[in-house]
């Protein structure tokens, strides 16, 4: 029996269980991520990929024609002379959500797959920029040519959406080779998100190099087959993307994520782990919440 299994599907919904994703027709789809962004907007507004008001950037002196609402009152009694307020309406930040569609993402141990919950997570995450006005994109990292660069459209971001639910099971992980690719194009800071299981042996490398000139976030995702299967005894098994056969044992772990998590967080990226079949909501809602300053780090 799945986690949270007799909970009442509306509720599951709405604490980010995807299960049921695979299943979902058009309209279903878009209820099930409008819900994740609602949940992921209530109580973030200081998020840092929520565009803020107008700031306040210098007061100058008045001239004929200024509104007298913009009167800056302190400097005016101090100088006796008026001034004004000028201020500066800040650039949205526009984010990029690089969506890891390889092999190891689709394959799954449980009724819910990596890639199933990285295109749920990808639908929140981008209608709740929508709502901030934040323009979003997409860049698939696998070997399927997808980029759509940052908009404001709520109907383009659906017609990715629905277009990436179609997906392959033999593509490999180009991650880090699409990181290369985007970096040089980008014009100005972007917040980067990477939903990926992080398999990709670049992806560390290109993450670190990104996160110098851009706000990056790793949302990693994790299969309970990754983690040793118990009292399986010896296992031969084959890497879904290279092929590579290996033996091993069911309390061994294919990969250590706490391991890539604490190498990305030294490097100054935010990594967030998350597992296939569990709820994400609440844990991607406290993250994004408190980011910024000693906050950042693995959750």
């Amino acid at each position: 029996m799945s986690a949270g299994a007799g909970v009442d599907p509306a509720l599951r919904a709405q604490e980010g269980y995807v299960e049921e994703l695979a299943t979902l027709d058009a309209r279903q789809f878009a209820i099930a991520i409008r819900k994740l962004a609602d949940s992921l907007s209530y109580g973030i507004d200081k998020s840092p990929y929520l565009g803020s008001g107008t700031e306040y950037v210098q007061s100058r002196p008045y001239q004929w024609g200024d509104s007298i609402r913009s009167i800056d009152w302190r400097v005016t009694a101090r100088t006796r002379k008026p001034y004004v307020k000028e201020y500066e309406a800040p650039k949205s930040t526009p984010c990029y959500l690089f969506l890891d569609t390889s092999a190891s993402m689709t394959i799954a141990s449980g009724r819910a797959s990596k890639y199933e919950l990285a295109l749920y997570i990808a639908g929140g995450l981008a209608l709740a920029c929508l709502d901030r006005v934040s323009p979003v994109g997409v860049i698939g990292a696998g070997e399927r040519t997808m980029r759509v660069e940052p908009s404001l459209s709520r109907a383009r971001v659906m017609q990715w959406l629905h277009e990436l639910r179609r997906h392959r099971f033999d593509e490999r992980t180009t991650l880090a080779q699409r990181m290369r690719e985007v970096l040089p194009t980008l014009g100005q800071r972007s917040l980067l998100i990477v939903l990926s299981d992080l398999h990709d042996e670049g992806a560390f490398k290109a993450l670190q190099l990104a996160g110098h000139t851009h706000d990056c976030v790793a949302l990693q995702l994790v299969d309970a087959a990754e983690s040793g299967l118990r009292g399986a005894g010896f296992l031969r098994a084959r890497e879904a993307e290279t092929g590579r056969e290996f033996v091993t044992t069911g309390r061994a772990a294919w990969s250590d994520p706490r391991e890539i998590a604490s190498a990305l967080v030294r490097s100054g990226v935010d990594c967030l782990t998350l597992r296939a079949g569990e709820p994400c909501a609440a844990k991607l809602r406290e993250m994004f919440k408190s980011r910024g300053g000693a906050a950042r780090g693995t959750r």
